[in-house]
């Protein structure tokens, strides 16, 4: 596995949206097919109450998982193009602040990584290497539109960032499905691509709500210029560890190249500080990697 793909798969595993399309300079036509609009189906299976956009929103934060610390175990399984990988994951998370994860393999560290709202440091001890860069530096090299606040919000089932204005909240009531979705524009501009000649677009996110306790088990991040979605699936939701959070996180990443990801939580620790730093060893080599 080339250097470049290997840190194409660590991040795909652990930064999330839209990260495994490639530079291209081939046009992709718009779309708005996958935007939902204001919608109240009618069905006898389910019965629901039509909820507005402010609605849904106040529940869903009022019932968003809250924490300052948390530490997280896991088992990861991906799949990127038919190139699977298992991997154990152990992350620690200061909210809004630093990302700390340990990717180990066969009981080996494979990877340690710092993450923070404006830089990414990775130590590879195997290899005697490590990287230093940025979320910009990612984005360039991977085609991606990446950063800290959809990582964190993808790890713990929370929505990311996004405009509240009645105008630009459409929610659903879906008696079909039995959940209400609430599609919103993220508060942040998608980069420009394809050499800079596209103009900027909002990013979009489709959120699913269980109507019962308004916690989210689905969160989609839709790029409408090139048509690439990311979206996390969340299931078994349970008190474990006296945490209620979801236990398992299906991962479907849709671009030029698909990814599948599977992320089992087998702990999950709130409120406990947790030592966040990485050092880079004098004896190790800088990975340099040259942007296509």
């Amino acid at each position: 596995m080339t250097k470049i793909k290997y840190i194409a798969l660590l991040v795909s595993i652990l930064l999330g949206s839209f990260v495994v399309g490639c530079k291209s300079n081939k046009k992709t036509k718009k779309t708005t097919e996958n935007v939902v609009q204001p919608t109240d189906t009618l069905n006898n299976k389910c019965k629901l109450d039509f909820k507005n956009g402010r609605a849904l929103t106040k529940y869903m934060l009022e019932n968003e998982f809250k924490f300052d610390w948390l530490y997280l175990k896991a088992n990861v399984e991906s799949n990127v193009d038919n190139d699977e990988n298992n991997f154990d994951v152990k992350a620690r998370i200061k909210r809004d602040s630093v990302i700390y994860i340990v990717v180990e393999k066969l009981g080996l560290d494979v990877a340690k990584i710092l993450i923070t709202q404006d830089s990414v440091r990775m130590r590879f001890d195997l290899k005697r290497q490590y990287f230093k860069g940025d979320f910009k530096y990612i984005n360039d090299l991977l085609n991606a539109d990446l950063d800290f606040e959809v990582l964190q919000s993808v790890l713990v089932g929370n929505s990311a960032k996004f405009y509240d204005e009645d105008e630009k909240l459409n929610p659903v009531t879906d008696r079909t499905n039995c959940n209400y979705k609430l599609s919103t524009e993220r508060k942040k501009r998608l980069r420009r691509i394809q050499n800079n000649a596209e103009p900027a677009v909002k990013a979009l996110q489709i959120i699913t709500l269980n109507p019962d306790n308004f916690k989210i088990t689905k969160n989609e991040f839709i790029d409408p210029l090139t048509n690439r979605i990311f979206a996390a699936n969340y299931q078994d939701f349970n008190n474990k560890d006296s945490i209620y959070a979801p236990r398992l996180v299906n991962i479907d990443i849709l671009a030029e190249k698909k990814a599948k990801l599977k992320i089992e939580y087998v702990r999950i620790e709130k409120n406990v500080p947790q030592k966040v730093t990485l050092n880079i060893p004098k004896s190790y080599d800088p990975i340099e990697i040259k942007k296509k």
